[in-house]
């Protein structure tokens, strides 16, 4: 039986993950070797491993490794505590492969660790470009320690081949992500707002807004210009989701959490929505606001108009219902968030396709895992040269 180990540190990742993570745990042929870490188990980012218990998924290891700290330092030192935790999780599994997804910090320790122990590993999302954040060092970094490359787009399929991977190695079945939006019984407006524990006749409107962590003391410039923006918007009621445990998050939460304490009528924040209601959230959404990378990926499908803020995601794929604002100035963002309700943007969207596919890329992704040759080809990497 194939042993097969899926890293999971934050909820937006598990989201991710949901499927395939599912499909190895029901195949009789495959072992799921289960490691949590990061965010999943902090009580401040809303102890979310008890999701994924919920969920049925056993837990092979947990390592701990998140510090109550989000300076330089601190995020420096969480990652050498991974590579510890991993080392000893590694040890004790023996996983034949290994599935990461992204590019945080946590996922870099994982992957890192892995090295010396010649386990080959499978990466989700790699090729990809966010200029803004260090995510995009890790991303690459990971890329070359990695054997099975699994892109979101062509495009992003070329990159990883021009980075000198094998391109027999690199197959592209969309985001994965997107197979909770075809797979989820989606729930309705009424119930979705029950469930939030938020009574409005207002449209909603979603703001993800992470700190860009290349760009040093920003958060405390952009986020005070971002709910100003927002703060003038009189029709829409707008639901938070809480930022990541990145250099910076924490000074973005306490803004967000003094926002909502004052506009208790107009805005909710939330630790984690989970898949259900997060998806739900975008399906019944008027409106997107921030810098997440879910409004470039999942907000597509819904034909959902997007505020995209800063360079946090530039380099990024993104379809025609995104519009950008480089400059994260009150006066540009309000801008930008009138041509997003305008009723003629609105009408442009109807029928665009989603640049990150259609959906089905989980149970691709499973089979390749399942049936690829584990071999000194795969795990001896060599750099292809695009010129022979």
């Amino acid at each position: 039986m194939r042993k097969i180990a899926v890293i999971t540190g934050s909820r937006a990742e598990y989201g991710l993950l949901y499927w395939i993570i599912k499909d190895i745990h029901e195949d009789s042929d495959l072992d799921l070797q289960l490691i949590v870490t990061g965010m999943h188990l902090s009580p401040e980012f809303g102890l979310t491993v008890k999701e994924i218990e919920k969920d049925g998924f056993p837990i092979a290891e947990r390592v701990e490794m998140l510090l109550s700290s989000d300076t330089e330092a601190a995020i420096a030192t969480s990652m050498g505590l991974g590579m510890i935790g991993f080392a000893k999780a590694y040890e004790h599994l023996r996983p034949d492969i290994l599935v990461a997804l992204g590019d945080r910090f946590e996922i870099l320790s994982a992957v890192s660790a892995a090295v010396p122990f010649s386990i080959p590993v499978a990466h989700i999302h790699g090729g990809e470009s966010t200029e803004g954040a260090m995510d995009e060092l890790f991303r690459h970094a990971i890329t070359k320690m990695s054997h099975l490359h699994f892109p979101a787009t062509e495009e992003y399929k070329k990159r990883i081949i021009q980075m000198g991977e094998n391109p027999n190695n690199v197959f592209c079945f969309g985001a994965p992500g997107l197979d909770n939006i075809y797979k989820f019984q989606l729930t309705d407006r009424e119930e979705l707002l029950k469930e939030l524990g938020i009574s409005t006749d207002k449209k909603i409107g979603v703001v993800t807004f992470h700190p860009v962590t290349l760009e040093k003391d920003s958060n405390e410039l952009q986020m005070p210009e971002l709910l100003k923006a927002i703060g003038g918007i009189n029709d829409i009621f707008w639901i938070f989701t809480m930022p990541n445990a990145d250099t910076g998050g924490r000074a973005i939460g306490r803004m967000i959490k003094e926002f909502v304490e004052r506009n208790p009528e107009d805005a909710k924040a939330f630790m984690s929505l989970g898949r259900l209601k997060y998806l739900s959230a975008l399906k019944h959404a008027e409106i997107m606001v921030g810098n997440s990378s879910s409004g470039l990926i999942e907000a597509p499908s819904f034909e959902l108009p997007v505020v995209n803020i800063g360079d946090r995601q530039k380099g990024r794929a993104r379809g025609s219902n995104v519009i950008d604002v480089p400059e994260c100035r009150e006066e540009s963002i309000r801008k930008g968030i009138e041509k997003a309700l305008s009723s003629k943007f609105k009408q442009s969207l109807k029928g665009m396709k989603n640049p990150y596919g259609e959906g089905n890329a989980s149970e691709r992704i499973v089979e390749k895992l399942k049936t690829v040759n584990i071999n000194q080809g795969l795990i001896r990497k060599r750099f292809h040269n695009l010129n022979g």
